[in-house]
């Protein structure tokens, strides 16, 4: 059994000022994503599957999926705001997506076999995609065997800006109990981190805190049980313009009321991406020191 890496490229990049999915970062034009599907094919992930919206689909297909012909399966489903259960209507005003785990919810039909999540936009190097293809291998043909795979928060900081990161607890087991979504961590003037919370203050961040990346580990019934979750969450906030369906609210619920263990795999892996325009010249030059060092050839998909 190979697994399927499922790839979240739904995103309107707001904050970058543009598609950053499609925008070429690697000495030789390759995304973020190329170098996400490259260690994914050798870590023996077997297929990709792209979340993408219809609006770019053509730009898509031609600069980013062309590529992958001969090397990996690759399929494409689509997000959108009106992918709703029947007797559901978004709100006529709203113009938000429906969130992270709307996009996955959108793989059921093309993915039968234990699966990774990812984001499009994030560099999480060769190492986590090893952790993750093993874990999935493992937990073929079972129900409710999740992973996460966990960074260091000290790994996953932007110097342009604040970030937003899953605070994750552990049990002295390795199982996450809890991930809380944070927003806007960053140094302060001293070093020290600080996030800002809900009323607008600012508070310390834990220092060697584990954070989730949006990096995931499920098997197929994931899908159902986020179906009968989202139709409670409609119920709730389907009228509502900005509210999102994300995965740590389905993982939390999953948890705490027994229906999955998840099990945090530790990389020690350093994050680098284009959450901000200002991290854009970075991220150009740590794709080329990576070629340089020989852990990457390029072009990645001649």
């Amino acid at each position: 059994m190979k697994p399927t890496l499922f790839i979240l490229a739904a995103g309107m990049g707001s904050r970058y000022g543009g598609l950053k999915q499609l925008d070429g970062l690697g000495p030789a034009g390759e995304t973020i994503m190329d170098y996400s599907v490259y260690d994914a094919l050798r870590a023996g992930f077997g297929k990709i599957v792209f979340v993408i919206r219809h609006d770019f689909e053509e730009d898509f297909r031609n600069k980013v999926i062309s590529k992958y012909h001969g090397h990996i399966d690759v399929d494409v489903v689509f997000q959108d705001i009106n992918s709703l259960p029947d007797g559901f209507q978004p709100n006529p005003q709203r113009t938000k997506p429906w969130g992270t785990n709307h996009a996955v919810m959108m793989g059921k039909d093309a993915i039968h076999e234990p699966f990774g999540v990812i984001n499009a936009d994030d560099y999480y190097g060769p190492e986590t995609f090893r952790v993750l293809a093993d874990f999935l291998r493992s937990v073929e043909g079972k129900k409710g065997e999740y992973c996460m795979v966990g960074f260091r928060i000290e790994n996953t900081i932007s110097e342009n800006g604040g970030v937003s990161r899953g605070l994750c607890q552990v049990s002295p087991e390795g199982f996450l109990t809890s991930v809380n979504e944070c927003h806007n961590i960053r140094r302060d003037d001293a070093g020290n981190l600080i996030q800002t919370l809900a009323d607008g203050s600012d508070a310390p961040f834990p220092q060697d805190a584990y954070v989730s990346m949006n990096v995931w580990g499920f098997t197929p019934d994931y899908f159902d049980y986020s179906e009968k979750a989202f139709v409670r969450f409609l119920q709730q906030h389907g009228d509502e313009l900005k509210s999102e369906f994300y995965i740590p609210s389905v993982v939390n619920e999953m948890i705490h009321n027994g229906s999955c263990t998840l099990a945090v795999k530790q990389t020690p892996s350093k994050w680098f991406g284009v959450t901000f325009a200002a991290d854009r010249p970075a991220t150009v030059r740590q794709f080329s020191s990576l070629v340089q060092q020989g852990v990457y050839p390029s072009p990645l998909f001649p």
